[in-house]
């Protein structure tokens, strides 16, 4: 463990030097004097036109591209450092405080920070969960219907919330509906995560990029998108997008998890669930269980006691133990063989662990799946490090990271987004959790209460929020606010839990990448980027520049986060369409369709992100089925473009 934080600290400090380096580096510039000044309008080198602005900013998104590919600091922290280092060096950047400050009073970041809530008002009606049911009766088992009723109802509520609640409230629905009709869940996913992005387009509140780029676009052409600026374009796209998964995409997507309904089984957890019991000579008799874990220094962990025909599960580690208790333990053979040898335990054998095992002698115990989704305070520390079973009440059996299962040192595991636990708890923890944004729980409970009798409330106050940003009543950001009102005042949502089911790591990336784009305009950078990117244009037709446009937005998007890719390529899209003589508002639209449609990784999107553990994936499935779709798309997408706006 000391190893795992001494390498962890390393990681941070080079990390930290790195970014020092740097900044110390462009410290040696000099003050916005006159020399400055001199500097500014000559070029480093001739017919370059590259100034001293361009190269601090440009410095400035390489060591963020870099980092966020290596992410040794979570990815709001590092949009956050941005204005920092940009009013440090506002002689060269051009960016005054009230600029830098801009991404926090923006209408994009509190339209979507409001999102959040309106989607949490929908997801407590309990709305989504019925029209599940209605899935689940409509497709009679049958894999094709539960693909096509899943996107094509993903792809239209994605429409009307934010795509990214609409997936977390839509996994467990599909997992629970995959393992009652045995299909496997590997099936359904990636394509809910693509329909939920393509259904995104459909109108101005379906992704937070789309919202972010209004409020670019108005910055650069002094024009905001309307709510259903794009819905024709968008609709045309869920449709292909339906089409090729359907009858292509499904196809290539591989059942990586089997229709098991036993999670032991499905978790392969057979050889690492044992039951033993103490015997009357075992030094281990009256000892605190905790302590004598700590003792032991194996990787082992006590699931259950059975004592008297009682069983208990939590507390654990606080009980003593006593001659004849039988403890299921979560350890591999070796281990478990040399403990037995050595502290006085017999090994049964002919008892059977598995779901039925924990969840039929007592009440409300349950196996549980549950996802770290991307904002976590989870992700990057490890199991021991956030005390999870004392801080949870309950113990982690396994771990899946895509296809990858890990039943062993798993406290020593450093947490990612996407990954799933497998746990064992009772009611009172699986409460917890199902109301903890810190988890996303992959199956249906039966504990689950929702607010049904609200359901025309939601509806009412959704369809409300929409019409009066269509009709110019309001500006979309008052009335998106005005429907949180509206929620909490009516109680849908609970006026306690608002700030925890908003997604902070989105805010405070949008906060942070906003005045990047202003200094990346104000400098040149973008002029001079879209400068070098059109020395050949003159050998390709619009059209096909645009596609291009949308397939070099698309492949950054992959890498690093959709809003970035947004406010990095925006800019530079606008500069060179200006430069060509075109429609900018072309280039604006297909920076940002393709900036909401990663397909070819899980890294690009975070529904993506998501669904990579509950569907047991592999990094390329996301390539064999997302490429395809990504060019079918670009092609499809820049046509309707030309078509409906021309070019």
């Amino acid at each position: 463990m000391n190893k795992l934080k001494d390498n962890l600290n390393i990681k941070q400090f080079w990390s930290t030097l790195f970014i020092s380096l740097i900044i110390f580096s462009l410290a040696q510039l000099p003050e916005q004097s006159a020399y400055a000044k001199a500097i500014n309008d000559v070029q480093v080198k001739a017919g370059s036109g590259i100034n001293s602005g361009m190269v601090v900013v440009s410095a400035l998104v390489l060591v963020f591209v870099v980092l966020s590919l290596w992410e040794p600091l979570r990815l709001d922290i590092l949009a956050l450092s941005i204005p920092v280092i940009l009013i440090i060096f506002k002689g060269w950047t051009k960016v005054t405080a009230t600029e830098v400050l801009s991404g926090f009073a923006n209408k994009a970041t509190i339209t979507v920070l409001a999102m959040f809530i309106l989607s949490e008002g929908v997801k407590n009606s309990g709305l989504v969960q019925i029209l599940g049911d209605k899935i689940a009766k409509l497709t009679s088992g049958e894999e094709s219907k539960q693909l096509a009723v899943i996107m094509g109802l993903s792809g239209v509520v994605a429409g009307i919330i934010n795509n990214t609640p609409v997936v977390a409230t839509f996994i467990p629905m599909v997992t629970n509906l995959a393992r009652k009709t045995k299909t496997s869940p590997s099936k359904l996913l990636i394509p809910l995560s693509y329909a939920s992005m393509m259904g995104g387009m459909m109108t101005l509140l379906g992704t937070s990029t789309n919202l972010l780029a209004s409020d670019i676009s108005a910055r650069l052409i002094g024009y905001r998108f309307s709510m259903f600026e794009f819905t024709k374009l968008g609709f045309i796209i869920l449709i292909v997008g339906f089409l090729y998964l359907f009858f292509i995409g499904r196809h290539l997507i591989p059942k990586r998890i089997d229709t098991e309904d036993d999670l032991i089984t499905e978790y392969q957890m057979e050889d690492f669930l044992t039951q033993v019991v103490i015997q009357d000579n075992s030094p281990l008799i009256n000892q605190n269980i905790g302590e004598t874990l700590d003792k032991l220094d194996f990787d082992i962990n006590v699931v259950q006691i059975v004592r008297d025909g009682e069983k208990f599960i939590e507390p654990i580690k606080e009980k003593e133990l006593k001659v004849g208790d039988n403890l299921i333990v979560r350890s591999n053979h070796a281990t478990l063989l040399k403990i037995i040898k050595a502290e006085g335990l017999k090994l049964l054998p002919e008892v059977k662990v598995n779901d039925k095992y924990f969840e039929e002698p007592i009440k409300g115990q349950k196996l549980l799946e549950v996802v770290v989704p991307h904002a976590s305070f989870l992700v990057g520390q490890t199991l021991e490090e956030v005390n999870f079973l004392e801080r949870y009440n309950t113990t982690v059996l396994a771990i899946r990271r895509g296809s990858k299962l890990s039943h062993q040192k798993m406290d020593d595991l450093v947490i990612e987004p996407g990954d799933v636990l497998l746990l064992i708890a009772n009611d009172n923890t699986i409460d917890r959790l199902q109301k903890n944004s810190n988890f996303i729980i992959t199956k249906e409970l039966d504990t689950e209460d929702y607010n049904t009798n609200k359901i025309p409330t939601v509806l009412t106050i959704i369809i409300s929020v929409v019409l009066l940003a269509a009709f110019n009543i309001l500006p979309i950001a008052i009335s998106a606010l005005a429907g949180v009102i509206a929620m909490v005042v009516t109680k849908a949502v609970n006026q306690n839990k608002i700030y925890e089911v908003i997604n902070w790591e989105v805010i405070f990336l949008l906060a942070g990448l906003i005045p990047l784009g202003i200094a990346i305009e104000k400098t040149g950078t973008a002029s001079y980027i879209a400068d070098k990117l059109l020395i050949y244009s003159n050998l390709f037709p619009p059209t096909v520049t645009l596609i291009l446009f949308y397939l070099l937005t698309s492949i950054l998007t992959n890498i690093i986060s959709n809003n970035a890719s947004v406010v990095l390529m925006l800019p530079v899209a606008v500069n060179a369409a200006n430069r060509l003589g075109l429609n900018p508002f072309a280039f604006i639209l297909a920076v940002t369709f393709a900036a909401s449609t990663a397909f070819m990784t899980p890294l690009g999107y975070q529904t993506n992100l998501m669904v990579y553990g509950p569907g047991g994936y592999k990094f390329r499935d996301y390539m064999i089925v997302g490429a395809p779709l990504q060019i079918l798309l670009a092609i499809v997408t820049s046509l309707g473009i030309v078509l409906f706006w021309g070019i």
